[in-house]
């Protein structure tokens, strides 16, 4: 027995040198002599590996489970063709190719060479006309169809990886399995020529040996021309069976293969099962085989009829068995089950984020009819990540029948904060261009900032962007509407998980940084609370190691969350007036009148909560009046509106004007940067008395 695993251990051992090492043999064998033994032991060797290769073909799941089978058919290929080559070497110089190959054809040709010419040439036709033929052009139109999927299967697979279906390594392992995919196909493809052409060369090998050995026989040999020919034939028509019985295994195996669909079990199992699925189908079937025997009087026809009716019976009282069975079980399941209440657990689960669409906009998301919001989704959930430094939970994008057609919702948390309308087949004119420049078309309001727009046709679209009008696609609408939705909401998106992931991934690359401050200082709840007040006013938290070190540095005098948000802001102020700068490098500002300021100033208060301002209702409206025109002067000249106050107002002053106005950006003067030129847009000042 030791004798025996010893060499199985070593090629195990050395398992990388098997193919190589073969392969080097089979080219030998095209020029070097070899003995009729080591012939025979080659002959019973090729027949093994054909049987193999067929077998593992029939138990594979699936066709990417046997990917070197492209190689693996190149090689077979070549192995029977060096056989064919060192058993003509034999048969025209000795007229003696070892004991496998006489006795092949001494079973097959007995005493009639024509019979065995024919068998042959039978079973050379079956290979070449009906298997590889018909795999290769299987393995053609698999290789065609297999290709022009890829770019919807990658969508797809993206659009899963979008909506959190799946993780970034089963992506990754999708893509890959795609590729190969492809890959074995395209091979596929190409190896099924060398099957062909292994036929072809078995006729010429053929007709090369009976001639030549003819020849060789009765000239060289002395042979009388019938010996000659019944020694010769013999012998080629049992090298041709011998070689072409696993050649034709072989191609039944390749045919298998490229037909093979993949499915949850074997392709015996898998046949048996949807074969005897229906068991009525195979009773008529007997009785329409009963019928046929009873006309021809055939006993055989009607035997094989009664069995195939008592088979479809045993298989119907069985199916009818396995019901009876299931129903048992699921009652016994159910009666042993305790009763108790029922989990509802699993609904209490929110989506971070949703957005819902009608039936009519399901189009724009679908990869397969040209809808590309499912990438635009993805880029928006990277362009916060680069612009706030938010990491945006994976949106769920699911259609709502219960929405008009032509409607999407957008939900946080399970509750809608947005909705709109878009018109999928037409594009969307932004814009109040002159009297003299209006187009037809349907007049709304754009979802994302509520200006005024109207949905014109394609032929309508270069008429609208010459008169002036900023004209996008639906998709276009949906993304510029879910983005500021985000930016909106990005203190509400923020979760205290997030937090920790920053902290620790801080905690990471720069200990310093975080090593005690949080939580020997401030807890993860207070950061969380900082953060989210940055994202209320649109500051990004990206430079995560500049918010650290500041509050490194207000903390420790302070916990009031207020005065480290003003911290942190200070510490990020050449960030946040970057953002606001022109293309030129000016930042336009309105500014608070002094006398403003001082009555302001005055009315601020503080309690446990913090800071607030008691102003009266009079002037209060009547400075939210005034900023609103400074305001408006700036939106015409085309800036954002910013106003600068004092240090100490600036919290108090963007609570005033929060709930007023949203787009206005309240900077303190301490949070301007030196190094930039500031033009003053006009000063808010209350009108005089009087």
């Amino acid at each position: 027995m030791e004798a025996i695993l010893a060499p199985a251990r070593l090629m195990s051992r050395y398992r990388d040198l098997q193919v190589p090492v073969a392969l080097i043999a089979v080219i030998a064998m095209l020029v070097l002599p070899v003995p009729p033994v080591l012939l025979d032991a080659l002959l019973s060797i090729n027949l093994v590996l054909a049987i193999t290769i067929l077998l593992l073909t029939t138990y594979t799941k699936d066709a990417l489970e046997f990917s070197v089978f492209p190689s693996l058919l190149l090689f077979t290929t070549l192995f029977r063709l060096a056989l064919n080559v060192a058993a003509m070497k034999l048969i025209l110089t000795t007229a003696h190719a070892g004991k496998v190959i006489y006795e092949f054809g001494d079973l097959v040709v007995g005493g009639n060479q024509v019979v065995g010419i024919i068998l042959f040439a039978t079973l050379v036709v079956i290979q070449f006309i009906v298997i590889t033929s018909g795999a290769g052009r299987v393995a053609e139109v698999a290789a065609r169809f297999t290709l022009d999927a890829m770019p919807g299967k990658q969508m797809s697979i993206d659009a899963d990886l979008n909506a959190g279906i799946i993780d970034e390594a089963e992506a990754r392992r999708r893509r890959r399995n795609i590729e190969r995919e492809a890959d074995f196909y395209g091979a596929m493809d190409g190896a099924t020529k060398f099957v062909r052409g292994d036929a072809i060369f078995a006729i010429i090998a053929v007709l090369l040996n009976i001639v030549g050995g003819f020849i060789i026989g009765v000239m060289m040999k002395h042979m009388t021309a019938a010996e000659a020919f019944e020694t010769y034939t013999r012998l080629t028509v049992g090298d041709g069976l011998v070689t072409q019985i696993p050649a034709l295994i072989v191609s039944t195996a390749t045919g298998i293969i490229v037909t093979r669909a993949a499915s949850e079990e074997n392709l015996g199992s898998d046949m048996a099962t949807q074969l005897t699925r229906y068991p009525r189908e195979i009773m008529v079937a007997a009785v329409a085989l009963l019928i046929f025997g009873a006309v021809l009087q055939a006993v055989p026809m009607i035997t094989v009829s009664l069995l195939t009716g008592l088979g479809a019976y045993a298989l119907t009282a069985t199916a009818k068995r396995e019901r009876v069975a299931a129903v048992r079980a699921e009652e016994e399941k159910a009666k042993a089950a305790p009763r108790g209440p029922e989990d509802v657990t699993p609904l209490l689960e929110v989506e971070p984020i949703e957005l819902e669409i009608g039936y009519g906009l399901i189009p724009l998301a679908h990869p397969g009819q040209g809808g590309d919001l499912l990438d635009r989704v993805t880029m928006i959930r990277k362009q916060a990540a680069i612009d706030l430094g938010l990491v945006v939970p994976p949106i769920r994008i699911r259609d709502n029948m219960q929405l008009e057609p032509n409607s999407y919702t957008m939900k946080l948390r399970g509750v809608p904060v947005a909705t709109g309308q878009v018109v999928i087949d037409r594009f969307l004119a932004i814009g109040v261009p002159p009297e003299d420049q209006q187009i037809h078309g349907i007049r709304c309001t754009d979802p994302a900032f509520g200006l005024s727009a109207v949905w014109v046709t394609e032929a309508d679209r270069m008429r609208a962007e010459m008169a002036g009008y900023t004209v996008v696609d639906p998709t276009s609408v949906i993304a510029t509407h879910v983005t500021e939705v985000i930016k909106k909401h990005a203190a509400e998106i923020l979760g205290r998980q997030e937090v920790q992931d920053l902290v620790e991934r801080i905690r990471q690359t720069r200990p310093a940084a975080v090593e005690g401050l949080i939580p020997t200082v401030l807890s993860v709840a207070d950061l969380h609370r900082i953060l989210q007040n940055l994202l209320a006013e649109q500051v990004s938290i990206r430079d995560m190691l500049s918010i650290m070190e500041a509050l490194g540095d207000r903390a420790p005098q302070t916990r009031d969350i207020d005065a480290l948000t003003e911290a942190v802001r200070l510490g990020l102020r050449r960030r946040i007036c970057a953002q606001y700068l022109t293309e030129d490098g000016r930042l336009p500002v309105l500014t608070l009148d002094p006398r403003v300021e001082r009555l302001i100033l005055a009315a601020v208060q503080e309690d446990a909560s913090g800071q607030f301002l008691a102003l009266e209702p009079d002037q209060a409206r009547a400075i939210l009046e005034e900023l609103a025109k400074g305001m408006e002067r700036a939106s015409r000249m085309g800036y954002q509106p910013i106003l600068v106050v004092t240090p100490r107002l600036r919290l108090v002053v963007r609570r005033l004007t929060a709930s007023v106005f949203e787009n206005l950006v309240v900077l303190s003067q301490a949070e301007l940067v030196p190094d930039i030129t500031i033009e003053n847009l006009g000063m808010v000042s209350l009108p005089s008395e009087g």
